[in-house]
């Protein structure tokens, strides 16, 4: 052993008992991963830093900020928690850890999907808000399942079919909201307000059902909606002209319910909320012993449901798509589309982003694919008129 071996030797011991041994103490663990970013003349972490010395201050919420957490956590969408609920039941099948999941779960669970024969679109958007579900810095790697979901593709086409909703046009809309008002009743106002709302407000209808009173103004001629945001601009708000017209009567059918829920004593909160058939409304007491998380806010299901009562109650039939509310914003940019809007004024009425092709391409080209008929150049085929030339 050399001599500066001997004395590097020297510095790690440590004087002890004779018989005791002394394990040299481990030298510093670094604390830094590939996210680790440093300012010229700051330390490198390490596990014995004197200067990042944390406690239990520096990992512990306080009980108002857990709070606020485990509220905002139980007011996720719908679609989240259905499928968080049926990837939890799966993983429970498979004796599998659920949250945090593994890569490895993660990329199984997505495989199961795919056997079971699901929409591409379908299980892209399960993964997706199972992913997003997963707690901050432990999400799944999800280049594993993108690389089955690729093949899978491929060797499946009719997964790749979408089936759109039915749009609910003028034609359509004007004999349910007439349908909904014929027994003169609360329920039947609220329902052609929120039809005629949905149609011309071109929303989605979670965005229908979490409009306040107070963002609502009805003036002689439009209604003004003030939108703190909406999924294609996040932190951005917006105030939407809804200009009236003859056939839609938006103003006479949002006064109207507004004014009745004013009769009631509500002046603020839900626009859209639950009335019973005798037109009660029940009081937010009542509602907190028996409602979902959401309160007095209707669920975007309950408009799902209301639109397909007035549908099938006016008589009216679809071309084999599926009647939702989604047929409201279909219907409003189908109805614009076909007449002329620009692509500027579509991508405006319905909030989608500057340059998508999704009203054009998903509402507007398939009517007019079904209306253009190029066989009508071709004469009609007459024996009878060849015999007698």
């Amino acid at each position: 052993m050399s001599l500066r071996d001997q004395d590097e030797e020297i510095v790690d011991a440590e004087l002890v008992e004779e018989g005791e041994l002394v394990r040299a103490a481990p030298a510093p663990r670094l604390l830094i991963d590939r996210h680790t970013v440093l300012r010229p003349g700051e330390d490198i972490p390490t596990s014995d830093n004197p200067r990042q010395r944390y406690t239990e201050r520096d990992v512990y919420l306080n009980e108002a900020t857990a709070k606020a957490l485990k509220e905002a956590e139980e007011d996720e969408s719908p679609q989240r928690r259905t499928a968080m609920r049926l990837f939890e039941a799966w993983c429970a099948e498979q004796r599998q850890v659920a949250k945090p999941c593994t890569t490895k779960t993660y990329t199984e669970y997505a495989h199961h999907l795919m056997e079971r024969g699901l929409k591409v679109s379908t299980i892209k958007n399960y993964m997706s808000l199972i992913r997003s579900s997963m707690p901050p810095g432990k999400k799944p790697d999800p280049s594993l399942y993108l690389l089955l979901l690729g093949r899978y593709r491929k060797k499946n086409k009719r997964a790749l079919r979408r089936k759109e909703a039915f749009p609910i046009t003028l034609p359509y809309l004007v004999p349910m909201m007439e349908k909904a008002e014929s027994d003169n009743r609360p329920i039947g106002w609220r329902d052609s307000a929120m039809l005629a709302f949905g149609y011309r407000f071109l929303g989605r209808s979670v965005e229908d059902v979490d409009l306040d009173i107070e963002d609502v103004t009805v003036l002689d001629d439009m209604v003004l909606v003030w939108l703190a945001e909406d999924k294609t601009h996040k932190g951005e708000e917006q105030t939407l002209y809804l200009h009236d017209r003859e056939d839609l009567q938006l103003v006479f059918r949002m006064r109207r319910w507004l004014d009745y829920l004013a009769e009631q004593g509500i002046t603020s909160g839900p626009v859209f909320r639950e009335v019973k058939r005798n037109g009660s409304i029940p009081s937010s007491e009542t509602r907190a012993k028996t409602a979902t998380k959401r309160g007095d806010y209707l669920r975007p299901q309950t408009v799902n449901d209301r639109v397909k009562l007035w549908f099938a109650a006016a008589g009216l039939k679809t071309d084999g798509r599926p009647v939702s509310s989604h047929g409201l914003r279909a219907g409003g940019a189908t109805d614009l589309g076909m007449n002329e809007a620009t692509d500027e004024e579509l991508e405006l009425a319905g909030r989608w982003k500057k340059g998508s092709r999704i009203p054009r391409e998903r509402y507007v080209r398939p009517v007019k694919n079904a209306k253009a008929d190029p066989f009508k150049k071709v004469p009609m085929h007459n024996p009878e008129a060849r015999t007698q030339e």
